[in-house]
This record gives C-alpha cells, sequence and structure tokens, in this order.
C-alpha cells in the first residue's frame, strides 16, 4: 500500500486527527516522491519518540544554552551560499560546536539580542542587492528596532561575481552593520567570486578554528543526529548528481519557438535525465555546463602564439590547452579579474593602465567577451600562463520549464539566445549559444538540479497564484501550471505573460490557450509590447486589473514574479505597491509592509535574474 493510499484511508477509521489535518495530509503526501515520504516518515516517527517519556529520550544529553550556540545565517539566491553554510555546519559540528542552521527568511529578529556567536553566509545579485531570502534580516539590522550586540562575535562569508559593480555588497553590508550595533569580528570577512569552492573550503576551516576556543568551555558534545527507524540517512533528492559531479544527459530537442520574423530567438530546450535518478520541483533551476566555440578557442591560441597541445593544469587535471580553453575555462562572460592578469602577463600598458581605473575597466568589459580582449591585445604567451589568467567555467542557471509529473524523466527549459554585433562580427552568448547553435541532437550535456526552496508552489491546492512571466519567465510557470494540472488542484490561477509581438512571440501559445479552455488557467493577461504605438508591459496590465489583484491577494493568493531583475521586477513590485495603496486604502509605509509580510509568509516569490 502506497503512502497516499495508507493517508486516505485515515477518513475512514478511527484517527486522532481533525477532517482538515487529514486534507493537508493529504495534500502534502501527494507532492512527495518516495524518497521524500520515506524522510518525512523517519522524521515524524524520531519526532514522536522524542516527545515520548522513556529511558532513550531522558539518557540524551542535555540541549545546550543558547549562548553555546554557533548560530549560522544563510541567505542565497540560487543555493551557493546554502552549500557553504552547510559545509560550516558539518565541520563545526565535527568540533564539538553546537550549530543552529537558519534561512535568514525563517530567522526571527527577536532571536538576536540572545545571540553570541553568529556567522552569515550570503549572496549578492543585482546592483549590490540581497537575495529574496535575505531582504527582511538586511533592512533589520539597518532599522531602529536593531537591538544592541555589544560582545557578540560575527564572521561574514559573501559569494558574488566580479563581473558586476557592487561585488559581495550584501555581505559587505551585513558585517557593516553588526558592527554598528556593537558585534566583534572574529574572522577577516571572505569575498569569493563565482569560482569559490577553494577558497570558501579554506575560509571556514579559519573559522570553525576561531569559534573553537569560545566554545571549549562549555565542553560541549556537538549538535546531536537522531536516527531515523528503518532507514540510513536520505536526501531530498536521491540522486548523486551535482554541481561538482553532473549528469551527464543527452540532448533531446532544442527547437525555436519565435516567429521567423521575430527580434528574438527563444529555444524550447529538452534534456532527457533517463537512469540519472535526479528529481526536481517545479521552482528549481537547471545547471548546465557547455562547451566553448572551438572556431573562437582556436583564433585565441593563434592570437597568443600557441599550437594548442601543450600540457597545462586546471585544478586537479593536466590537459591541452585546448581542450582547457574549450571545456574548462570562462571566455565569454568578462570580469576584471582575467583584463588585470593579462594585461599583467603581457605587459600591456594600454590595459595596465584601464586597470587602474575601476569605472574605466567596468565600461571596457562591458562591450566585450574575454575572446575579444584577447583578439584586440594579441601576445605570445604561455600556455599555462594564459590558463591561469582565466577562471573556471560556470554553469548557467536555466529556471525549469517541466514538471516530472507531466514530462517524467525529462527536463524542460526555455532559453533565449544571447546574440548581438560587436567588432564587426557577430557574438553569442556561451551557454545559449551553445545550445541554440552548436549542440546536436543526441550530444552529451553535463547538467545537474539546483533546488529553489525560495519559488514553490503553495502546499494546499486550493490557494489560488498569480504569475507574471513576460519572455523566458514564462519558464518556471509552464512547469507550476503542469505540475497544477498533474495535482488536479482547484485552486485558481492567474498569468500575466508580455513580450514584443503577438503572432511572433506568443512562447507556448498553444499550450496556454488548452488551459484556458480546460478551465486550468483561470485568468490571461497578455502584454505585446510593440503591437500598438504605445508600449504595453505586464506592470500595465496588472494596473488595469489592480482591484481584482488585490482581491486574491486578500482571499489568500500567493504572488510569484519571474524575468528580469532590474526594470521588470522592480516595476511590477511598484504596480503592487499602487495597487495595495489605492485598494487597500493603505498609505505608502503600510503598503510596504503588506508586500513585506506577504514575503514572510512566502506568498510573495521572486525568480528574477
Amino acid at each position: 500500500m502506497s503512502p497516499v493510499q495508507l493517508v486516505q484511508q485515515l477518513n475512514q477509521i478511527a484517527s486522532p486527527l481533525s477532517a482538515q489535518q487529514v486534507t493537508d495530509l493529504q495534500t502534502l503526501v501527494a507532492q512527495l516522491n518516495p524518497v521524500q515520504q520515506a524522510w518525512v516518515s523517519g522524521y515524524l516517527a524520531a519526532s514522536a519518540n522524542a516527545a515520548m517519556p522513556s529511558a532513550q529520550t531522558t539518557s540524551l544529553a542535555p540541549q545546550a544554552n543558547e549562548a553555546s550556540v554557533l548560530t549560522i545565517l544563510y541567505g542565497s539566491q540560487t543555493g551557493n551560499a546554502k552549500g557553504v553554510a552547510n559545509q560550516l555546519k558539518e565541520q563545526a559540528e565535527a568540533k564539538g560546536i553546537t550549530v543552529k542552521l537558519v534561512n535568514m527568511s525563517d530567522y526571527k529578529t527577536s532571536q538576536l539580542k540572545k545571540e553570541k556567536f553568529i556567522v552569515v553566509a550570503v549572496s549578492t545579485y543585482g546592483e549590490g542587492e540581497p537575495p529574496e531570502d535575505a531582504e527582511n534580516l538586511h533592512a533589520f539590522l539597518a532599522s531602529k528596532k536593531a537591538p544592541k550586540l555589544n560582545g557578540v562575535k560575527v564572521a561574514v562569508i559573501g559569494l558574488g561575481d566580479t563581473s558586476y559593480e557592487f561585488f559581495c555588497q550584501t555581505a559587505i553590508d551585513f558585517e557593516q552593520r553588526f558592527n554598528a550595533l556593537g558585534a566583534d569580528t572574529l574572522v577577516t570577512r571572505a569575498e569569493l567570486d563565482v569560482d569559490y569552492e577553494e577558497q570558501a573550503t579554506q575560509w571556514i576551516s579559519g573559522a570553525v578554528e576561531a569559534f573553537e576556543p569560545e566554545f571549549k568551555s562549555n565542553n560541549q558534545a556537538g549538535a546531536q543526529v537522531i536516527p531515523m527507524s528503518g532507514f540510513a540517512a536520505a536526501h531530498a533528492n536521491s540522486s548523486q548528481y551535482n554541481k561538482q559531479n553532473p549528469f551527464a544527459a543527452e540532448l533531446s530537442l532544442s527547437q525555436k519557438i519565435t516567429g521567423r520574423d521575430s527580434t528574438k530567438d527563444v529555444r524550447h530546450v529538452e534534456i532527457s535525465l533517463e537512469e540519472s535518478g535526479i528529481t526536481y520541483q517545479p521552482g528549481d533551476a537547471l545547471g548546465v555546463y557547455f562547451l566553448n566555440d572551438e572556431t573562437l578557442v582556436d583564433a585565441a591560441l593563434a592570437q597568443t602564439g600557441l599550437q594548442g597541445d601543450e600540457q597545462v593544469t586546471v585544478g586537479q587535471e593536466t590537459l591541452t590547452v585546448r581542450q582547457a580553453l574549450i571545456e574548462k575555462l570562462e571566455l565569454t562572460q568578462s570580469y576584471p579579474g582575467f583584463v588585470e592578469k593579462y594585461a599583467s602577463a603581457t605587459n600591456n600598458k594600454q590595459l595596465l593602465a584601464l586597470t587602474e581605473d575601476k569605472a574605466t575597466l567596468r565600461e571596457y568589459i562591458e562591450a566585450r567577451q574575454i575572446f575579444d580582449v584577447i583578439a584586440q591585445n594579441p601576445a605570445k604567451l604561455d600556455a599555462q600562463v594564459l590558463v591561469d589568467c582565466a577562471r573556471k567555467l560556470q554553469a548557467r542557471l536555466y529556471s525549469i520549464a517541466s514538471s516530472q509529473a507531466e514530462v517524467e524523466e525529462e527536463v524542460h527549459l526555455t532559453i533565449g539566445l544571447v546574440e548581438f554585433d560587436a567588432f564587426d562580427s557577430e557574438h553569442l552568448g556561451g551557454c545559449s549559444g551553445y545550445l541554440a547553435r552548436r549542440a546536436e541532437e543526441g550530444t552529451s550535456i553535463k547538467v545537474f538540479v539546483e533546488h529553489n526552496d525560495n519559488f514553490r508552489l503553495p502546499v494546499d491546492n486550493n490557494t489560488p497564484v498569480i504569475m507574471v512571466g513576460p519572455g523566458t519567465g514564462i519558464a518556471p510557470f509552464r512547469a507550476f501550471l503542469q505540475e497544477r494540472d498533474a495535482r488536479e488542484a482547484e485552486g485558481e490561477n492567474w498569468l500575466f505573460f508580455g513580450n514584443p509581438h503577438f503572432t511572433q512571440d506568443f512562447l507556448y501559445q498553444v499550450e496556454l490557450q488548452g488551459y484556458v479552455k480546460s478551465g486550468l488557467l483561470t485568468k490571461i493577461d497578455l502584454a505585446f509590447s510593440r503591437d500598438q504605438a504605445e508600449k504595453v508591459y505586464v506592470q500595465d496590465r496588472l494596473r488595469e486589473q489592480g482591484e481584482q489583484v488585490f482581491a486574491w491577494l486578500e482571499k489568500g493568493a500567493h504572488f510569484y514574479i519571474c524575468g528580469d531583475a532590474n526594470r521588470m521586477a522592480k516595476d511590477v513590485h511598484q504596480v503592487l505597491l499602487e495597487i495595495v495603496t489605492t485598494f487597500g486604502g493603505k498609505n505608502e509605509e503600510q503598503a510596504e509592509q503588506y508586500l513585506k509580510d506577504l514575503r514572510s509568509a512566502n506568498r510573495y516569490q521572486k525568480d528574477v535574474y
């Protein structure tokens, strides 16, 4: 008998659960895969055992007092900072330190005045902004409500991307705000670039070493793990594949889904996960590793006086320089570090002058890929020196556009080809160019799933949802709709979608119209910006439907945004404030608080880039 059938029988037998509790339990179990069901079963069994007075439970070590706990707070946009926080937790517990690991979105700010030891692991995105789950704590620490933290010891590790101007700004903010409240920095702040793993491991070891003496006097036994009866430690995702160990998947389809005359080339991509055991949920992202353009790599080798067969080392691996440039190194997305190292290695006076002014350097790299920097500044280099100038190639993350309930051992993506003309030649994005132009169907592509618990459908299938996803931002909402359809969810669904032209850019038009016809998609509002004299965007459609949008929010709807972070998401947020002010009868401050409350309740979620 399956767990779902077992729960369904609760209605037919005497049960200590109320009817509503049975319904809620059925809703939850229906969403879980077998591994997740096993984990929940073990967790509940352990919780029940812990609640019962017995020799087994009373023999456990007493809980540590709060002053003896190392609180690790993480704010993560793509999961990297969460991974670092978990790594820190494991190493600290191995040293006998009791750890409390908390997502910043779940952290109660009233707890701050009780803390003694805090580590912050946080990423930065956009224009120096905190990730979604760190916003409230980030703002609270800068407010008058924040308590004095004299005597508190803190350490901060930041993850970012030097391609962006405000590198690791959120980590800097957190440390400065903790210090302003009286906390002392125990470990020098780490500001790590995209190729962060090795440096993160070193910093974590140093941080644990610094905190360890603070706990020795307490003679702690360390945080305890209660064994789950019936199975060993299970993970929510049963696959062994991850960022460090990606799965070699097969590219099944890369199909253009914009019209012949569209200004955009958008691809519907299907990838087989057969025999991988990989599971994902709507809202997750897929990490994709790609190969650099061989033609451009060969040109770069010629421009640096290399044959391509010279042996080099990348990390712990020895291979030819040509193979390294194709498979292992970032050569499309420019960043200051490459220009600085390349300028020094080639003793190029013009490039060296550029590196002395950050604003000028950023303006220079904004217009160029790394291939361009090499092409415009050719010089003979040792193969290893060239390799050492570049950083490791990073997987690109794409919002998953499918539900496994619908597509089973496949994963679908909606990818916009990045293409532009510069310096008398066509330029393509690294991964989008590979998937759209160079990789053939049947090609093996290394992939992994990046889970995103900050972008999830509501557990209750009766809850209405509002989805705002212009352009390729439609991707996760296609997954949401497939999932709601598979669940036979009765909650209403409202989609706002926009793109330049109805005839050329209505992505997944037939599918969406089918959902409207079947009743799954309760409402759809479209904004095709170039089909009339005055441009119309999704935020304009939201404003037009303001009264109904507020009514949906008042009856419990979850609100989701996916797409451009710098313009669209900010404009949508501003229109939401206007809607709450106008139809909720609130002033600006009250409207802001209304949206903060939605975020705290996980009813206002963003997947933006």
